[in-house]
C-alpha cells in the first residue's frame, strides 16, 4: 500500500472522529451507505484488472508504440485523444487500461492526452448522464468548447518533459498487467 492509502486512511479516521463527536447516531447510516457504494466496486475492480491483464496478453506493444509512442507527435496525441474519449467506465475500469497502454510503450504526452480526454470528453458519460440530463445543446456547447484541450495538454506535457522539469517518467511506470511483445498463437500438440 502506498502513501496515498495512508493519507486517505488518516483523513477517514479524522472524519469518523469528528462525526462520532458531533452526530454519533449517523455513524451506522454512513457505514450502510458506504457498504452500498462498495459492493459494486468489489465486483467491478477485480474484473477490470483481470480484463486489462487479458487485453495485455493479446495486445502487442509494437502496436501501442506505433500508434501512441514517444515519436508519434501530434498524430499520436490526436489518436490518444480519440482513444481516451472512447475508454469505458469510471477510474476502476479505465486506469488499469491506461496503465496497460503506458506499459505498452505509449509516450508521456500521449498518455497525458489520453487521460485528459477520458476526463473531459468521455463519451460513456456524455451518452449515459450528460445528454439525457443536461440536453443536446449543452453537450454540444461543452464539447465544442473543450475538444481541443486533450491534445493541447499533451503538447504542454511535452514542453514540460523537454524542459527537464520532471525527468524521465518512463523510469517510474508501476507494475500492473503486462503487455506482450508480440501475440503469437501457441503451438497445439
Amino acid at each position: 500500500m502506498g502513501f496515498g492509502f495512508y493519507i486517505l486512511a488518516a483523513i477517514s479516521l479524522a472524519l469518523l472522529a469528528v462525526l462520532a463527536q458531533r452526530s454519533p447516531g449517523k455513524i451506522p447510516e454512513v457505514f450502510r451507505a458506504t457498504g452500498r457504494q462498495i459492493r459494486p466496486l468489489l465486483i467491478r475492480l477485480p474484473v477490470a484488472v483481470i480484463a486489462a491483464g487479458l487485453l495485455g496478453a493479446l495486445l502487442p506493444s509494437s502496436l501501442i508504440a506505433e500508434l501512441l509512442g514517444r515519436d508519434t507527435g501530434l498524430i499520436g496525441m490526436a489518436t490518444a485523444t480519440a482513444i481516451g474519449a472512447l475508454l469505458p467506465g469510471g477510474p476502476f475500469v479505465s486506469f488499469p487500461l491506461a496503465l496497460l497502454v503506458w506499459q505498452g510503450g505509449a509516450g508521456e504526452p500521449q498518455m497525458v492526452a489520453l487521460l485528459t480526454s477520458w476526463s473531459i470528453l468521455g463519451l460513456h458519460r456524455v451518452m449515459v448522464y450528460e445528454l439525457p440530463i443536461l440536453g443536446g445543446r449543452f453537450v454540444a456547447t461543452r464539447l465544442l468548447a473543450s475538444w481541443y484541450l486533450p491534445p493541447l495538454v499533451g503538447l504542454i506535457a511535452l514542453l514540460v518533459i523537454l524542459s527537464g522539469a520532471v525527468g524521465d517518467t518512463r523510469d517510474h511506470i508501476p507494475d500492473g498487467p503486462a503487455v506482450t511483445e508480440d501475440v503469437k498463437p501457441e503451438p497445439s500438440s
